[in-house]
């Protein structure tokens, strides 16, 4: 017996994909925002966040690895993942649409949000920071501003790569090393 595709079954999926035609056209920043929430699996906020012409660039380069007859590098499942992500914001890009830089202090652990017009990452959108990490730095985020990054580390408890990943991309801002004071401090 085959099997044979039901009606309704058909009729479903054209209506979904209407809906999401609609949203993509009317709330594309409600979109996008959804979409790098639910579906992204190789979002990188180094990568893609950085600017449309890094993304380019990436997408470039990762292009040159994509072809049959590459056997000596070939892109990795999450290489490929990254492809497929990197178009949808390169996408967002050409719209007109950007990312805002993460702020600790506004930003969501898991899920993408719509601030200013702009779209801000989930924490976990940075490689190498994990769900529970996320969530502990917005727990500790919301309980006030930090003073240094050894409050930082203290209060999220987050080890001292995670801290040097944050201030390597800027998140930290400019927070001083530790909490004591220095006769530089007051010049």
């Amino acid at each position: 017996i085959k099997y044979m595709f039901p009606k309704a079954h058909a009729a479903a999926y054209v209506m979904m994909a209407w809906r999401i035609g609609y949203c993509k056209i009317f709330y594309p920043l409600a979109y996008y925002a959804a979409y790098f929430t639910i579906r992204a699996t190789g979002f990188s906020y180094e990568s893609m966040c950085q600017g449309k012409e890094r993304l380019e660039f990436l997408l470039a380069e990762l292009g040159k690895r994509n072809y049959k007859g590459n056997r000596t590098n070939p892109l990795t499942p999450k290489e490929e993942d990254m492809i497929k992500d990197g178009r949808i914001a390169q996408e967002m890009y050409a719209r007109g649409f950007s990312f805002l830089p993460i702020d600790l202090y506004r930003v969501s652990a898991t899920q993408f949000t719509i601030v200013d017009g702009k779209i801000m990452p989930a924490l976990t959108s940075i490689d190498g920071l994990g769900e529970s990490a996320a969530e502990q730095i917005v727990r500790a985020a919301a309980e006030g501003a930090f003073i240094s990054k050894d409050d930082f580390r203290s209060r999220s408890g987050v080890g001292q790569t995670t801290c040097d990943l944050l201030d390597r991309l800027g998140i930290l801002g400019k927070l001083p090393e530790s909490n004591q004071l220095s006769l530089f401090d007051f010049s």
